[in-house]
């Protein structure tokens, strides 16, 4: 009997009374005992059945890169592994403490997007509309302007919501399904035996499942088998991403253009991320590779300094660099010294689909919702 079977047979009685619970609370909602909330603007939910893994950063970042020019946007999540509770937004910090990894690595990178966080999205979302009073000139402290209407910052016409499928109190105009290629929804079970948060059926909530981090060139019966086996209904689309990586950047920013994996004594590979797989492939097509693997959301430690420096003086050689993830980037900043790490920035890509666009469907999809939005505000 292999290991995995066995802690199958331990974990039983737990998964059961998990999926109990699971399959009360989703009852409750979908009898609308327990109620749900769409906000008055136009929102899109990105979330996967997992428990991490899926891509859902890169692709809340794509999403920002496709329509945050065009719309006043804003980003929320809960902020997972933060040291603040309640309603937080970026106060032009990117305080990693204040907000989390992922949403200070996005306020960062979008300065034109408002990112905030909150446990309690329905409340989050409120907090983001809420239009900021402008001081009347009576009530100001002697020497100070009235500031201008046009100068306030204005409430968001679009929200993307980060890691929100099971977060079932608010009720996206768009629902973003994420699945990953190699770990998808229908291989797997039900936590604490699985990875899946809640039953597969709650794929039937998503008006959108992307199957991420697909082979950059992928086998057309491959993906026959995949849509087959996602067992999606008529309503539901489904598009397939994988992933471009970008230049090498120091912690700093600055990028490392002059450097040639190919021509590199050794590369550690320094990764606190749920599947590490696919960068450690892509950059094992280059040179050689060390890989140390911590857990997903790994707080850095001296400790763990320490041991990276060890397997980085252990490779021989005089060119050698450590890689890591731009999320790995946020925890590992003032802690590495001199060590020389860079930072593979990755991207989100879709691959053509015969009669579907991913970019034309959202662009039309928020269009159209923000115009209704704006239509019913001047009726009420």
């Amino acid at each position: 009997m292999s290991f995995r079977t066995t802690i199958s047979y331990v974990l039983w009685p737990l998964t059961m009374w998990y999926a109990v619970g699971v399959a009360v609370r989703n009852f409750f909602y979908a009898m609308g005992f327990r109620k749900q909330e769409a906000p008055h603007i136009t929102t899109i939910g990105v979330g996967n059945l997992a428990t991490g893994g899926t891509g859902k950063t890169p692709m809340v970042e794509y999403l920002l890169r496709l329509l945050a020019d065009k719309y006043p946007t804003a980003m929320l999540s809960r902020g997972y592994k933060r040291r603040s509770k309640g309603y937080q937004a970026d106060d032009g910090n990117h305080d990693a403490l204040l907000l989390g990894d992922e949403p200070a690595m996005i306020a960062a990178k979008f300065p034109q997007v408002r990112v905030a966080v909150c446990e309690n999205r329905v409340e989050g979302v409120k907090r983001l509309m809420e239009v900021p009073e402008i001081p009347e000139a009576a009530d100001n402290l002697e020497g100070q302007e009235t500031p201008d209407a046009k100068d306030m910052p204005k409430p968001p016409q679009l929200v993307i919501l980060d890691d929100v499928y099971q977060h079932r109190r608010i009720k996206p105009n768009i629902n973003i399904l994420l699945t990953e290629f190699r770990h998808p929804y229908f291989r797997d079970r039900i936590l604490p035996y699985g990875n899946l948060r809640e039953f597969r059926s709650g794929r039937n909530r998503a008006s959108i499942v992307i199957v991420t981090k697909c082979p950059a060139s992928l086998n057309p019966v491959d993906r026959h088998n995949i849509i087959s086996d996602l067992k999606l209904q008529n309503y539901q689309k489904v598009f397939f991403s994988y992933i471009k990586y970008g230049t090498l950047r120091t912690l700093d920013g600055v990028m490392g253009d002059d450097i040639d994996l190919r021509k590199t004594d050794g590369v550690l590979a320094v990764t606190g991320i749920a599947h590490p797989e696919p960068m450690v492939e892509e950059l094992r097509r280059s040179c050689k590779v060390q890989h140390i693997a911590f857990p997903d959301h790994h707080k850095y430690n001296k400790r763990d300094i320490a041991r990276i420096r060890e397997a980085f003086d252990a490779i021989r050689g005089e060119r050698k660099i450590i890689i890591t993830t731009e999320k790995d980037a946020m925890r590992l900043h003032g802690l590495v010294g001199d060590l020389p790490v860079y930072v593979l920035p990755i991207e989100v890509a879709f691959h053509k689909e015969k009669d579907l666009d991913f970019n034309q469907v959202i662009e039309s999809s928020v269009k159209e919702n923000i115009s209704f939005l704006s239509k019913l505000s001047i009726w009420s």
